[in-house]
């Protein structure tokens, strides 16, 4: 008699707002235009005049205010609050599919946001006022190898990339987990979870003078980049060995 076996379906990528890969290819040509343009000189007035207004509307309320607000952007907390949802959620539905996303997360937040930085080499706004007191003019092209690691790594932003992606996932999350709960997240929410949080980091760290709007811009478009790139991933329909089939349970739309 011969064995039966089960065909599993071929995985298929997860829709995203827009449709289709038109708007992914759009955000990378931007990211990498705007790196050329800067290579080449160009925005470095744009740069200069916003820091410029920054530093002169600056009082001390206002700073520490923005000082608060930025932390919306931090990416230790953001991944450890995402990575305690995951938890929470695995065990409410006895699945380990939700552990998946962050750790998606965080791996593909540490190979590109990182080594990007790394390579562009750009100081930060106010590397002329602190250590290690370059030259205004030496603050603003990418590319100094010269400096030390830690003097330049203004571009892109970290903080309003991993704002972007994290809070993507921290949405992501806890729908299914307020679901577990008999409760229901609006789209309003998610759509506030989503934009509100990485739109204070991009503009407080801008005003700060940590980074150039440049920097913050190039964040911008690579945290949207990642952003849709995890929400591509068909996180029900990975295949899972079987030792985990009995933890196998779907958790972004309903059993």
């Amino acid at each position: 008699m011969r064995e039966t076996t089960t065909v599993r379906g071929r995985v298929r990528l997860a829709p995203v707002r827009p449709a289709g890969w038109w708007f992914d290819a759009l955000l990378l040509a931007a990211l990498v235009g705007l790196t050329v343009a800067l290579a080449a000189g160009w925005f470095f007035g744009i740069d200069r005049s916003v820091a410029d207004w920054a530093d002169a509307h600056r009082p001390t309320a206002a700073r520490w205010v923005a000082i608060i607000l930025n932390y919306l952007g931090q990416g230790t907390p953001l991944t450890l609050i995402a990575a305690g949802l995951s938890v929470l959620l695995a065990i409410r539905l006895r699945s380990v599919r939700p552990l998946f996303v962050p750790v998606a997360a965080f791996v593909l937040t540490l190979f590109t946001i990182g080594p990007l930085k790394v390579w562009t080499a750009r100081p930060a706004p106010s590397a002329s006022i602190k250590e290690p007191f370059l030259p205004p003019e030496q603050t603003l092209p990418l590319f100094q190898e010269d400096l030390p690691v830690r003097f330049a790594q203004s571009y892109p932003s970290g903080h309003v990339a991993n704002a972007i992606v994290w809070y993507g996932v921290i949405a992501l999350l806890l729908a299914p987990l307020l679901a577990t709960l008999g409760r229901r997240l609006p789209r309003r929410v998610v759509l506030a979870i989503r934009i509100v949080p990485p739109a204070v980091v991009l503009c407080t760290t801008t005003y700060l003078g940590w980074h150039w709007l440049s920097d913050s811009v190039a964040g911008l478009l690579l945290g949207l980049l990642l952003d849709r790139i995890l929400h591509r991933v068909p996180w029900d329909e990975l295949p899972l060995p079987a030792r985990l089939r009995s933890w196998d349970r779907p958790f972004t739309k309903p059993v």
